[in-house]
């Protein structure tokens, strides 16, 4: 497929990817659902569009396809989806070189990622990174963590693995969802690629430290 065959049929594109994405997910776990995909999708939309660069099939694909086959769904194997998504991206005829751009950003989008290899380096992943890291946070981030928790049978809170304050620096485990706070979510903030990332990132943070204080609170009835 061309560039100008791109152009023309840029809408079938994404409209044949939702598809196929839906029918994939439509059994997954809520928090990462199509739902999930579809606010990821939005963001990096937002994102790119504040940023003005990338290249934007590039990225909508990207946000569409990158959690087709999580790996945690999928007994670790993270070949899965990148494999999915290719042989989709292939069935399209698109070129091997949007291809690549896009396999790459899922291969390598995860906050695990990140601890083996910090530097995003394209500005695609860049924003696709954001755009799922936001997802993570405030609101629907709160929601989503407690809802895998209950997916896979954790509790809620295990006090003694905390220290008495209201913002632990060190949480040793994530057998209960507060500590994936600390271990993860918490940490998100400072790993925004983009300057429209890190500021719709901030007020998100925020939005969870104010929940943790009152959870605290609540907690040992103190409000």
């Amino acid at each position: 497929m061309t560039n100008e065959e791109i152009t023309q049929n840029y809408g079938e594109i994404i409209e044949k990817t939702v598809g196929f994405v839906k029918d994939k997910l439509k059994e997954a776990e809520g928090g990462h659902d199509w739902y999930h995909i579809q606010r990821v999708w939005n963001n990096a939309l937002h994102i790119a569009d504040i940023e003005g660069t990338g290249n934007r099939l590039v990225i909508e694909l990207a946000a569409l396809l990158h959690d087709i086959a999580d790996a945690k769904f999928h007994n670790g194997d993270e070949s899965i989806g990148p494999k999915l998504a290719g042989d989709h991206m292939k069935s399209l005829a698109l070129p091997e070189v949007i291809m690549d751009k896009v396999i790459f950003i899922i291969e390598n989008i995860s906050f695990r990622k990140h601890h083996q290899n910090n530097t995003a380096n394209s500005v695609e992943l860049q924003i696709v990174q954001d755009a799922d890291r936001l997802d993570a946070l405030g609101a629907i981030g709160i929601a989503r963590a407690f809802n895998y928790g209950g997916f896979k049978n954790r509790p809620l809170y295990e006090p003694q693995e905390l220290k008495e304050t209201a913002m632990p620096s060190l949480i040793t485990s994530s057998n209960h969802t507060i500590g994936h706070f600390y271990e993860k979510l918490l940490l998100l903030k400072g790993l925004m690629n983009t300057p429209t990332g890190k500021q719709m990132a901030e007020e998100r943070h925020s939005y969870m430290v104010t929940f943790l204080n009152e959870f605290y609170k609540e907690w040992e009835g103190k409000k």
